[in-house]
C-alpha cells in the first residue's frame, strides 16, 4: 500500500519549472494544480455543453471565499481585479484627503497616487523621505511614517515586501503609529509565502501571477467596512450596484467592496487562483514560509562564500523570498553574464542582482548558482 502525499508534499511536487529559475518576483511559473485546472475549464468553455456556462459564475465567489481565508476578511470584502495595479488605482481614486508613501516604491504605487491627484485634485501623494541611504527608499518604517504624518494625511500605503530591496514592512507597528488613517498595502510581492498581519490593513491589492503561481490575469481588491465607509468607487460598473444587470436604469454603486468591480471577471483565471490559493492553505502557509526562508537563507549563505555583497536583511524577520545582491558597479555586468551563461534566471535592476527562491529550491538550481558565482569570482582573479 502506497503511502498518502500530504498536501504540502503535494505543492511541492507542483514545481515543474526548469532548474535554474530565480525569478519568482517577476512571475511564478504555473503549478500543475492550476495546469490541470486551466486545461479542464479552458475544455468547458471550448465545448459549451448545455448548461455548463453558468459554471464560471460560481468561480468569483470560489475565488473571492480563498482570497478571504488568506487574508483574514470576509469574502464580501473581496472584488475581483484584473491586476494589482488597478486594485491600486481604485484605492487611490477614491480617497478624500492626502496619502502618504514612499517615491521609490513599485510604480504601481507612485503612479495610482499621481494619477488619482492629476485628474481628481482631491487626494494628493506626500512623498515619505526614507532615513537609510540610497538603497533603502523603498523601505518604509513605522518611526519614519510616524514622523512624517500630518494633519491632511489621510491614508498610508506601503509595500508589503519591496521589490528592490527584499525588505518586508511592519503592518502591525504602520498601523500603531497612524491611528485610524486607512492603510493600503500592495502584497504582491509576499502574498503566498508571507504569512502576514493583513488584519492591520484597510486595503490590499494583490495579484496570483508572482509567489501563488497562477498566471496573468488573476487579482484582487480587499477593503475593509472602514475603507468601505471613506473610499468613493469613482469607476465603478454595472457589476458594482446590488441589482443583478440594471436594465434601463443606473443605480448608484453598492455600499459594498463590490461596488469597485466594473464588468464580470475572466472564470478561469478566478479559477486558477482560487485553485492556487485552495492549494497553498491545504500545504499550510506557515510551512511555506519557513520553508522559502530556510531556501533564502541557502542562496544567502552562498553569496557571502563568494563574497558578493547581500543588500536584503539577515533577520529573517525583515525579509521574504527575495535575495537582492549589490555586485561593485564595474563587476555587475560581469555578474548577469556569468547567471546567463549558467542558466540561471534572475531579475537584473538598478545596479543589484534579484534572486527570487520559492518553497522549492532545486540541488541542481544551486549547483548552477554556485557554478555562476565560481566563474563570476574566476574572471576578477579571486
Amino acid at each position: 500500500m502506497s503511502a498518502v502525499e500530504t498536501p504540502l508534499a503535494a505543492y511541492l511536487n507542483g514545481f515543474t519549472e526548469d532548474p535554474g529559475y530565480l525569478d519568482y518576483g517577476r512571475i511564478g511559473p504555473m503549478s500543475s494544480a492550476v495546469v490541470a485546472e486551466t486545461r479542464g475549464q479552458t475544455e468547458i468553455l471550448a465545448r459549451a455543453r448545455h448548461g455548463s456556462l453558468g459554471h464560471f459564475g460560481e468561480q468569483d465567489l470560489r475565488m473571492r471565499t480563498a482570497v478571504a481565508a488568506g487574508l483574514g476578511f470576509r469574502a464580501d470584502q473581496i472584488v475581483s481585479q484584473p491586476n494589482t495595479s488597478m486594485g491600486l488605482m481604485h484605492a487611490m481614486f477614491g480617497l478624500t484627503g492626502d496619502v502618504l508613501l514612499s517615491p521609490a516604491d513599485f510604480p504601481s504605487l507612485p503612479f495610482a497616487a499621481s494619477r488619482a491627484a492629476e485628474a481628481l485634485h482631491v487626494a494628493m501623494p506626500q512623498w515619505l523621505t526614507a532615513d537609510g541611504g540610497e538603497n533603502s527608499a523603498g523601505q518604509v518604517t513605522p518611526g519614519q511614517v510616524r514622523d512624517q504624518l500630518t494633519p491632511t494625511t489621510v491614508a498610508v500605503a506601503v509595500s508589503l515586501v519591496d521589490s528592490r530591496t527584499g525588505f518586508r514592512a511592519d503592518l502591525e507597528g504602520i498601523r500603531q503609529v497612524i491611528g485610524d488613517r486607512l492603510l493600503i498595502v500592495d502584497a504582491i510581492q509576499g502574498f503566498g509565502v508571507v504569512d502576514a498581519a493583513y488584519e492591520a490593513a484597510d486595503v490590499v491589492a494583490s495579484g496570483g501571477q508572482k509567489w501563488v503561481r497562477a498566471g496573468w490575469g488573476t487579482g484582487f481588491l480587499a477593503l475593509s467596512d472602514r475603507a468601505v465607509e471613506r473610499l468613493t468607487p469613482v469607476v465603478s460598473g454595472f457589476t458594482g450596484t446590488e441589482i443583478t444587470e440594471p436594465w434601463d436604469q443606473v443605480p448608484p454603486p453598492a455600499h459594498a467592496a463590490s461596488a469597485f468591480g466594473v464588468t464580470n471577471g475572466d472564470g478561469i483565471a478566478q479559477a486558477r487562483f482560487a485553485t492556487a490559493l485552495e492549494e497553498i492553505q491545504a500545504a499550510g502557509l506557515p510551512a511555506i514560509e519557513a520553508l522559502v526562508c530556510a531556501n533564502v537563507e541557502r542562496l544567502i549563505d552562498l553569496a557571502d562564500q563568494f563574497g558578493i555583497p547581500v543588500l536584503s536583511a539577515r533577520d529573517a524577520r525583515e525579509r521574504a523570498g527575495l535575495v537582492v545582491l549589490v555586485p561593485p558597479v564595474e563587476r555587475l555586468t560581469a555578474l548577469g553574464a556569468a547567471l546567463h551563461n549558467h542558466g540561471v534566471t534572475v531579475t537584473t535592476r538598478g545596479g543589484t542582482v534579484r534572486l527570487s527562491v520559492h518553497a522549492h529550491l532545486a540541488d541542481e538550481t544551486v549547483d548552477m548558482l554556485r557554478g555562476a558565482f565560481t566563474a563570476y569570482a574566476a574572471a576578477a582573479g579571486y
